[in-house]
């Protein structure tokens, strides 16, 4: 596991506040030459650190206007069972996200559709097609009080890898 110090925190930091920075621009934040920047970055990326750049999106301009968090029991909890719906939900473009939960639920999705009448069809005509679905709970977002996908890195108690 790749060992991870103060100076790599404040470049994940930086691009994590704005992933169009330059080499040029991050060193010249950080007060070094764009050479040991580049290398630094190379190295976070190749270790899996840093999986990707991705540019934020305001759904609300993009007719993307219900946000609901979807909850899902399974009638069968058998691997097989498990792994088909894993795979099934893949495919569905409207899920954000899907995760694995413990609780009262098997499953949280994070699902954006243009709509009520959007969403009612999702449900309908794709979540109700998977084979194994029991029950499915929906809450309703009315508004967004944080939205961040920022991990938070804090150099002074900085991460086990340190």
């Amino acid at each position: 596991m790749l060992k991870i110090d103060e100076l790599d925190i404040k470049i994940l930091q930086l691009l994590q506040e704005n992933a169009k920075y330059t080499i040029k621009e991050i060193s010249s934040h950080l007060h070094l030459t764009p050479t040991p920047v580049f290398e630094r970055i190379k190295k976070l990326e190749a270790e899996g650190i840093i999986t990707g750049y991705e540019a934020q999106l305001n759904r609300k301009k993009l007719g993307k206007n219900l946000l609901v968090y979807c909850q899902v029991v399974l009638e069968s909890h058998h691997q097989d069972k498990i792994k088909t719906f894993e795979k099934d939900v893949l495919q569905f473009s409207e899920i954000l996200e899907c995760h694995h939960i413990a609780g009262n639920y098997d499953y949280m999705m994070k699902i954006l559709v243009d709509n009520m009448d959007n969403y009612q069809d999702f449900i309908k005509n794709k979540l109700a097609s998977l084979e194994n679905i029991g029950k499915v709970q929906s809450s309703f977002v009315m508004s967004e009080i944080k939205s961040d996908n920022k991990i938070p890195l804090d150099s002074e108690k900085s991460s086990p890898n340190l």
